[in-house]
């Protein structure tokens, strides 16, 4: 498989949780974002088993933003 660069814009303090994850794990920032996004859809383009089981899982009158910050909350 051929790699090619990709340019992210990406919230600094999400960089900085990301390349703390990566280093506790032993893998490169590039390895994380290329695996989280070949566990979106397959070759065919149709979502993976992964995406499927959490479609749904927070109920619509939820904001973006309410979750975030409850995530952030929980994994302080």
């Amino acid at each position: 498989m051929a790699l090619k660069k990709l340019t992210l814009s990406v919230d600094e303090d999400v960089i900085r949780k990301a390349k703390g994850y990566s280093q506790r794990h032993e893998t490169s920032l590039s390895k994380l974002v290329s695996d989280f996004l070949s566990k979106l859809v397959d070759s065919e383009g149709t979502r993976t088993p992964v995406v499927s089981r959490l479609r749904g899982i927070l109920p619509r009158d939820v904001a973006v933003e309410e979750y975030r910050r409850y995530l952030e909350r929980k994994h302080r």
